[in-house]
């Protein structure tokens, strides 16, 4: 049975991996979350999404993420260094960020948090552990918390 869906949520996924973006809708579906999730190849499409640059310029097709979904190990700009970059900014700063990633380093955790990550989670190894992950995700960020209006 879906979530009763008291509000939207966009949710924005920066994952240089094909397989893994591909997973993790497959997850958001199967998981009966409904929510739209987007997705950006690194940390430099996550900014310009974020910042409404080129080809993200357009607010209807690129909506204002509530939750963004983040791997530490991208290139060209790496997930620290948009975290880093996002926490900075006073316009950007209000969006959770869910560091997603394979990394289980304990210095990536403590720095991921100290930049201002919401939560750390580890990458299930399987897709019914990536389901699980999305269900858990859905509930918590959909029906738990409360997050600040989308003044966009």
């Amino acid at each position: 049975m879906p979530y009763s869906n008291k509000k939207s949520l966009i949710i924005l996924m920066a994952d240089d991996d094909d397989d893994d973006r591909l997973l993790a809708q497959d997850a958001l579906n199967e998981s009966r979350v409904l929510n739209s999730l987007k997705c950006v190849e690194d940390g430099v499409e996550l900014m310009h999404y974020l910042k409404r640059v080129g080809k993200y310029a357009d607010k209807e097709i690129y909506p204002r993420p509530g939750l963004i979904l983040l791997d530490l190990n991208m290139p060209r700009k790496d997930g620290r260094e948009a975290l880093a970059e996002i926490k900075a900014d006073p316009d950007l700063r209000s969006i959770p960020v869910v560091i997603l990633t394979t990394s289980k380093e304990e210095e990536d955790k403590i720095k991921g948090y100290g930049l201002g990550a919401a939560s750390y989670i580890t990458k299930p190894v399987n897709f019914e552990g990536l389901v699980e992950v999305m269900k858990a995700l859905g509930k918590y960020w959909v029906e738990i918390v409360e997050l600040p209006e989308n003044k966009e």
